[in-house]
């Protein structure tokens, strides 16, 4: 299978700077699809690359849920998975190293999975940067320089 990205065009792609819009809460409201709730936001970076951030939740287990960073690949509407942040749902299995875990974890896009011909995500690593949803979009929004517009603070009982 062809690789689509170096790994070190995988790294430039996360680490582009990409601003969300100002309404960026109200167009991440999660609406029901099959079983989970779900919703996608398009967002153009410093580069002028256009990533897709998809969040995903189930309605039933609070652990199943996927936080992803893809990228459009140039000249096509295939999205190309950078980084997918999982929760505690499932059991995952690095096919390369023969490494089983059932935790939650971080999906990286790599130049070998590619080669092996599966998900150019499938390998991932174990984590304890978050253990919710709210959690993994943070250390999405960190790893991925993604930016948050600055929003005024609210008192606890008004909405924003």
């Amino acid at each position: 299978m062809p690789i689509t990205y170096s790994d070190q065009e995988i790294v430039s792609l996360v680490q582009e700077h990409k601003s969300l819009p100002a309404d960026w809460r109200a167009r991440t409201r999660l609406k029901p699809k099959r079983g989970h709730h779900e919703q996608h936001l398009e967002l153009i970076g410093d580069a002028e690359n256009e990533f897709r951030l998809v969040l995903r939740r189930s309605h039933i287990n609070p652990f199943d849920f996927s936080i992803i960073l893809a990228v459009r690949v140039a000249g096509s509407s295939q999205l190309f998975r950078l980084r997918r942040y999982n929760g505690k749902s499932h059991e995952h299995t690095n096919h390369i190293e023969n490494v089983t875990f059932h935790d939650f974890h971080i999906h990286f896009a790599t130049e070998r999975y590619q080669e092996l011909g599966t998900r150019e995500d499938a390998y991932a690593d174990p984590t304890d940067r978050y253990g919710a949803f709210d959690g993994a979009f943070l250390c999405l929004r960190d790893d991925a320089n993604l930016e948050i517009p600055h929003e005024p603070q609210y008192g606890l009982f008004e909405e924003g």
